[in-house]
């Protein structure tokens, strides 16, 4: 009996380390990532051992850039796209939750109700598979981020680390592999656009938008304009008429010069 009591005692103080340890660095990584650029997530090193499974070169096209560097038509683009009630949630957007359950307890299509809050705890933090877990990590994150962080800079690394393409993470990355400029030139359009493909950007790609891409364009255009018209839409980022398209492209980056040449030519 002395034995079995000794090696419980054991396997408490084991568990009781390993939860001090996991909440202390949590907090403290949560902490550091609010100042601190996210530079990789676990998704980007899933995807490149995907990638080199399937015998393609692992690639990771990523830029961090800060929110003032950023459309102020992308935060307005994702909010009506993914999350309508950011702005008012606490990381958690009980009513699309609840609707979703009740759809799919009716029979039908079993869909995500994710928050954009929730799927950057997700994509910084944890793996992209369904598990309850991670569904309890995803929801111990999410409280995280919403009380040390707040909404602007949890939309500033949603932007900055969200995938947006085969090997494309983040805005910047997106902006200038899809539309060859920066990401504070995005146009309204240009938003709506990759905003459409954030439920699957694996299928959808904003480079060459299918005509259900083009459809949902228009729809989010719509929800940004009755984001804007009732006040809801956050004010982050640069306006795109201030920006000086004559600037030299960021370090990295494809220049649009060739294309405005071509243009001058057919001219």
């Amino acid at each position: 009996m002395g034995d079995v009591k000794y090696i419980w005692n054991k396997l408490w103080i084991w568990v009781r380390n390993i939860l001090i340890f996991f909440f202390v660095s949590s907090i403290l990584a949560v902490i550091a990532f609010k100042w601190v650029p996210v530079y990789r997530t676990p998704l980007m090193y899933i995807r490149c051992c995907q990638q080199y499974i399937a015998g393609k070169d692992p690639q990771i096209k990523h830029q961090w850039v800060d929110m003032d560097q950023i459309s102020k038509h992308m935060p307005a683009a994702v909010i009506s796209s993914e999350d309508a009630n950011f702005m008012k949630h606490p990381g958690f957007d009980e009513k699309a939750i609840l609707k979703a359950r009740l759809e799919a307890l009716k029979g039908g299509k079993e869909r995500g109700a994710s928050s954009i809050s929730q799927q950057t705890a997700k994509n910084v933090f944890l793996w992209p598979n369904h598990s309850w877990l991670r569904k309890g990590l995803e929801t111990y994150f999410t409280f995280l981020i919403e009380k040390i962080w707040g909404k602007e800079r949890i939309m500033e690394v949603y932007l900055n680390s969200i995938e947006m393409g085969d090997g494309i993470y983040g805005v910047q990355a997106c902006a200038n592999e899809n539309f060859h400029k920066n990401a504070s030139e995005l146009t309204q359009s240009d938003a709506a656009l990759i905003a459409a493909t954030l439920p699957n950007p694996l299928k959808f790609d904003s480079a060459n938008p299918s005509r259900y891409l083009e459809k949902r364009r228009k729809q989010i255009i719509a929800g940004m304009n009755y984001l804007r018209s009732n006040n809801i839409a956050p004010d982050w980022g640069v306006d795109p008429a201030t920006i000086k398209h004559d600037a030299t492209p960021q370090a990295g980056q494809k220049s649009n010069k060739k294309s405005k040449k071509s243009k001058k030519r057919r001219r």
